[in-house]
């Protein structure tokens, strides 16, 4: 085990990791306390590889390694969203030097509204199946040759590009106190997804197909407007802002549908 002269700096950066062996073993429930080498702009993912490379407890027990997804390392693939100090984040741009800079407790939990895998992995199904719910897609006809998209303006690309940065991270959801095991509740993230692809040219050919899967039940009536969503979102998405609008037009076309069939 490390000690307190590692790496001539001495510093050790703490951790407790909420860890539980499979989904279907509630009993291995437990916490585990790891002291690991700081490096140089540490995060979250690195102290984790640090513990990988030597799983031991800071009493001395050895165990098996802490298991948790991770790819792009950069917050653009979404994978390793964790519950860092109490709040839902990605692992790899929540830095030790920000979170813990006088050497503090750092405590690592898996998000909670989905089904737990095992330690930090969880199965983000239900975002996926509400992807699909909402049509979160641009429809083409057939695999041939359709010639260049409509043309835009420099405006309305811009508009609708912060939109397009949900990487599916599930940070929106897990602070959204509407979307639980109790509700049908698609998310801020798909709701946001409905207006993006509303706002597409090709996309709005099938706008009124969309606005139905979110008029009734589990769709945007279900938000409590808590607003949590956008001050956790890592991509600084307006999803208040698309779920308002989402909310007009979904109202619109529930009082003025029948003159458009």
């Amino acid at each position: 085990m490390a000690n307190d002269t590692t790496k001539g700096t001495g510093r050790l950066v703490h951790l407790r990791v909420k860890r539980q062996d499979s989904p279907d073993l509630p009993e291995t429930r437990r916490w585990e306390e790891f002291k690991v080498p700081y490096l140089p702009q540490m995060n979250i993912i690195s102290a984790l590889q640090q513990v990988q490379k030597e799983p031991r407890t800071v009493d001395g027990k050895d165990v098996a390694p802490v298991v948790w997804e991770s790819s792009c390392l950069e917050e653009v693939c979404g994978a390793c969203t964790m519950v860092i100090n109490g709040r839902v984040r990605q692992a790899c741009s929540a830095l030790v030097d920000q979170i813990a800079p006088n050497g503090e407790m750092i405590q690592v939990e898996p998000m909670t509204k989905f089904p737990l895998v095992r330690d930090l992995i969880v199965d983000r199904e239900r975002m996926f199946q509400d992807m699909k719910k909402v049509k979160a897609w641009i429809d083409i006809d057939g695999t041939h040759e359709l010639g260049p998209g409509p043309r835009e303006s420099p405006e309305a690309q811009q508009e609708r590009y912060p939109l397009s940065r949900c990487m599916t991270c599930g940070c929106c959801v897990e602070a959204c106190p509407q979307y639980n095991d109790s509700t049908q509740f698609v998310g801020p993230f798909a709701l946001n997804l409905v207006r993006l692809f509303n706002m597409h040219p090709s996309g709005a050919l099938h706008k009124n197909a969309r606005l139905e899967t979110v008029m009734g039940e589990g769709g945007v009536q279900d938000c409590g407007k808590s607003q949590n969503c956008v001050e956790v979102c890592p991509k600084e998405i307006p999803l208040v802002d698309s779920i308002a609008q989402v909310s007009r037009d979904a109202t619109k076309r529930l009082l003025f549908g029948w003159l458009l069939k």
